[in-house]
């Protein structure tokens, strides 16, 4: 699963698509557009428009699937809420959430984050800092694996 606003979708949303799919040879990876996005602190694009630019975005991304059940879904939208629909549907599956590592180092702000890292396999991407450097290994090793979960994998992939 990688959700988001998808608002603009970007190149590095596409390519951390690609790297997920190869890295982790994914049958499937969901592409889920928030809906009601309880933590966004900026107005969103009217998801309808959102949805279809990122059906646009990831047409020729091959084993990805745009899922519109967070938007669909009335009120908040939680990831927990998604991966357990997820797993009802596909109880057999192996669950992998890929992130961004600026919603890492947030994650423990997250609902129900705890029951999270024990539904799926969490995967972070590195993303530049506000200032234009990556983010640094150490960073995301010390300040959030270490405090979260040592089952945190890293996405093998360029910043963008």
């Amino acid at each position: 699963m990688f959700g988001g606003s998808f608002d603009p979708p970007h190149t590095a949303h596409i390519a951390l698509a690609q790297h997920a799919v190869a890295q982790f040879e994914l049958d499937e990876l969901r592409i889920i557009p928030t809906g009601d996005a309880w933590h966004k602190t900026r107005h969103l694009t009217a998801s309808p428009h959102r949805l279809a630019m990122t059906r646009l975005a990831f047409a020729d991304v091959p084993h990805t699937v745009v899922d519109t059940r967070e938007i669909d879904r009335l009120g908040a939208t939680y990831t927990f809420d998604t991966l357990q629909e997820l797993h009802a549907e596909q109880p057999e599956a192996a669950l992998f959430l890929f992130i961004g590592a600026d919603q890492a180092r947030a994650f423990q702000t997250w609902h129900r984050w705890q029951d999270i890292l024990h539904m799926a396999t969490v995967v972070v991407a590195a993303r530049p800092a506000s200032h234009g450097n990556v983010l640094a290994d150490s960073n995301l090793d010390t300040q959030w694996h270490n405090a979260v979960s040592p089952d945190v994998q890293r996405l093998d992939m360029p910043s963008l």
